[in-house]
C-alpha cells in the first residue's frame, strides 16, 4: 500500500516517496506528487455526465535545474477528470538529500527506475487514488507522458524504450538538441567525454545563465504558480553543469537525431522564437531564452511519425509560464489535441 502524505504545495497536493537504492553519493529516492481529480457535481451524475479525461492519468516530468510546482497544469487535468502525478527525479526537488550533487547522473537511462516505479503506483488502482478499483482498472486507463525540457527529452527516450505503456506524449519545450547546432555538438562531443572520464563529478564546467528566464517568469506569473517556487529548488540561475551529465545529455541528443520511434501520438508545444543576448531585452518576455526553438522543432521530427508542433507566438520556455494570454492559448491548443487524440481513439503501436 502506497502512503501519501500532504505535500509541500498544500491544497489538494500529496506526495510519496520512491526508494532508488543508492549511489556513489549515498541513498536515493525519487518524489511522487500527486493531484486527484474532484467528485462530478449532482447533475452531472444525474444525467450520467463524464469529463473528457476520466479514463486518463497523467505523468509529468521536469526539466534541468527545476522540479514540480505547477498547480495549474495539474489542474487543468484534474478540472477534467484525469489523475495527475509529477516526478521529482533522484536529486532534484523534494528527492535532493544533503550531500548529494544536484541533478547529477551518467545515463538517462538510469531514470527508468523512478519512471517505472511511478507508473506501478499510477497503475495500482486503489493505491494511485481514488478512481482506481484495483491493478486491472489501472491498467485500462490512458497514460499521458508531460515532458517539460529535460524531462522532454527523458519521457521521449523512455517511450522509445518501453514501447506499449504509454498512450499519448506531451512536450512542453523539450531538450531535444543543444542550444548549438547539430555539427557544433558533434564537434565537442569528443571533449565533454573526455572531461567526463577523467575529470571529477564535483568539477564543474563553465556556463552562462544571467538569471533572465527567471526575470521573465516573475514578470509574466504573479499568480500562485511564481509564489510556490521554491528558491533552494529552483534557483535564479541554473546549477552549475557538469561533464558527466552534460555527456548524458548529449548521448541522448545523438539517439534523437539517429531517429527513434516513441510509439503513441505527440503533441510538442513550443514558442515562435528565440532570443540570446548578453544584456536584458523586454523580447526576453515573450521567447524562448534557453533553447533554440527551430533546433528542438527540426530534431522533433525525429520521434516518430505521428508529431503535432505548436508553435505559440509569445511563449517562454516553459510555455505554461508566460504572460497571462499566451498561457491561455498554450491550454487551448493542449485541449484541442488532446481532444482530437481521444476522438481518434488509441493508436497502438503496431500501427506507428
Amino acid at each position: 500500500m502506497t502512503e501519501w502524505r500532504s505535500d509541500v504545495l498544500g491544497d489538494e497536493f500529496e506526495c510519496t516517496d520512491i526508494d532508488l537504492g543508492e549511489d556513489f553519493e549515498g541513498p536515493l529516492v525519487a518524489t511522487l506528487v500527486r493531484a486527484l481529480p474532484g467528485p462530478l457535481g449532482f447533475f452531472d451524475r444525474l444525467f450520467g455526465r463524464t469529463r473528457e479525461l476520466e479514463q486518463c492519468d497523467v505523468l509529468y516530468v521536469h526539466g534541468w535545474s527545476d522540479y514540480f510546482f505547477q498547480k495549474r497544469v495539474a489542474r487543468f487535468f484534474t478540472s477534467r477528470g484525469a489523475r495527475f502525478f509529477a516526478l521529482d527525479l533522484r536529486k532534484y526537488g523534494r528527492s535532493l538529500r544533503e550531500g548529494q550533487t544536484f541533478g547529477y547522473i551518467e545515463d538517462l537511462d538510469e531514470y527508468d527506475a523512478e519512471i517505472g516505479a511511478a507508473i506501478d503506483i499510477i497503475r495500482g488502482g486503489s493505491n494511485a487514488g481514488s478512481n482506481g478499483a484495483g491493478t486491472e482498472s489501472g491498467r485500462q486507463r490512458k497514460l499521458v507522458l508531460l515532458g517539460h525540457s529535460t524531462g522532454g527529452l527523458v519521457l521521449s527516450l523512455w517511450a522509445h524504450r518501453h514501447r506499449g505503456i504509454a498512450n499519448a506524449l506531451v512536450l512542453n519545450s523539450p531538450w531535444l538538441e543543444l542550444q548549438i547546432s547539430g555539427t557544433a555538438r558533434r564537434a565537442i562531443a569528443p571533449m565533454i567525454n573526455l572531461h567526463a572520464r577523467y575529470g571529477s563529478h564535483e568539477t564543474a564546467l563553465p556556463q552562462l545563465d544571467f538569471g533572465f528566464y527567471a526575470q521573465a517568469q516573475r514578470t509574466n506569473n504573479t499568480s500562485e504558480d511564481a509564489a510556490a517556487v521554491n528558491p533552494a529548488w529552483r534557483p535564479e540561475h541554473a546549477m552549475p553543469v557538469r561533464a558527466g551529465w552534460l555527456k548524458a545529455i548529449i548521448t541522448g541528443h545523438e539517439r534523437i537525431a539517429a531517429g527513434i520511434n516513441v510509439g503513441v501520438p505527440t503533441c510538442m508545444l513550443l514558442s515562435a522564437r528565440s532570443e540570446f543576448r548578453l544584456n536584458w531585452n523586454d523580447a526576453m518576455l515573450r521567447a524562448d531564452t534557453v533553447l533554440d526553438v527551430e533546433a528542438v522543432a527540426k530534431a522533433s521530427l525525429r520521434l516518430g511519425p505521428s508529431i503535432t508542433i505548436e508553435r505559440i507566438d509569445g511563449a517562454l520556455h516553459d510555455v505554461f509560464l508566460s504572460e497571462p494570454a499566451v498561457r491561455a492559448e498554450a491550454y487551448d491548443r493542449l485541449e484541442r489535441w488532446l481532444r482530437g487524440w481521444l476522438a481518434a481513439g488509441e493508436v497502438t503501436d503496431h500501427r506507428l
